[in-house]
């Protein structure tokens, strides 16, 4: 499942994280890629030992985590750091798909890597090219968001970013683990969860509403690894 997640980060936030990170030392993003990202990733990136980059990573985390959208889609059972990658003067990176371990920077524990996110830095007009393509089944699907939107997706997703011919493309990226492994599964929960908060509204908590809830969390119950 594919869900364009508005309003993560508000305009200030924004600001304020451009601010640093225009003024900050990056290093080739080729750096930490394994042997075969290394032959298509040309960006560059933003060192997770900073304590910048610590600092603003956990800003991004926190406001994934309390987005009910975010919550809703992923279920995350362990949500990584952000890191931040930059992309200017032909950057790009090539068809790829995300390892499928990470180790979690602190714990060193080892991740399942179910959802990807990208946090869009820049605005869409400030910048050429530099387009998120995430194929599946249905095509490729070109995904440029307002800066402080987020694109979640499934990280057994084959995707790119093309060229930036002009300006710059700044984002934030992370992986999390899902308590629900199966993206089929969690695109089901997520449309009956979704369908449950608009009934609410209009029905309030009557014998149907708390009838579906109930399904719900039994098939989450059925469904989530612990």
């Amino acid at each position: 499942m594919m869900l364009h997640i508005p309003q993560v980060l508000t305009a200030q936030q924004v600001a304020h994280m451009r601010q640093h990170l225009l003024s900050a030392s990056w290093q080739k993003g080729v750096v930490t890629a394994g042997v075969q990202a290394a032959q298509v990733k040309h960006n560059w990136q933003l060192s997770a030992q900073l304590a910048l980059a610590q600092q603003l990573a956990q800003q991004v985390r926190e406001a994934l985590l309390a987005h009910p959208l975010f919550m809703s889609a992923v279920l995350p059972k362990q949500v990584l750091m952000p890191l931040f990658n930059c992309y200017q003067q032909g950057g790009h990176y090539g068809n790829h798909v995300d390892s499928a371990i990470h180790y979690d920077a602190q714990t060193r524990l080892p991740v399942r890597t179910d959802v990807s996110t990208t946090v869009f830095l820049s605005e869409p007009d400030e910048y050429c090219g530099g387009e998120l393509v995430i194929e599946d089944t249905y095509g490729c699907h070109e995904v440029k968001l307002a800066a402080g939107d987020a694109i979640i997706y499934p990280a057994t997703s084959l995707h790119r970013v093309q060229p930036v011919t002009d300006g710059q493309r700044l984002a934030a990226f992370l992986w999390s683990q899902s308590m629900v492994r199966d993206d089929w599964q969690r695109h089901l929960l997520f449309d009956l969860d979704m369908t449950i908060m608009r009934l609410r509204q209009q029905l309030q908590d009557s014998a149907e509403v708390v009838s579906l809830s109930s399904h719900y969390h039994n098939l989450l119950r059925q469904w989530a690894e612990l």
